[in-house]
């Protein structure tokens, strides 16, 4: 089954609204999707690919901490020496 035009544009909008990309973004994809500049929209959306994967990472961050945190509370290492 063949995906038209306006389906794709329709899912690109949706997906990118989805994945949180800002209305202005979205209609920067559209303009260069529509405009058949399918490298410069390829290097958009690794762009912004790149940006969730750097985001995710820094989550992963603050889950280890609290992971650390958690371990510390359990063993009971948090306390001082008197």
């Amino acid at each position: 089954m063949r995906i038209t035009v306006s389906d794709y544009s329709e899912t690109m909008k949706s997906f990118l609204a989805d994945t949180g990309v800002r209305q202005e973004l979205i209609e920067r994809a559209m303009q260069l999707y529509q405009s058949g500049q399918e490298a410069e929209l390829v290097r958009f959306l690794k762009l912004r690919r790149c940006n969730m994967v750097e985001d995710m990472h820094e989550c992963q961050r603050k889950i280890d901490r609290i992971d650390y945190l958690i371990r510390q509370t359990k063993n009971n290492n948090h306390r001082k020496e008197d």
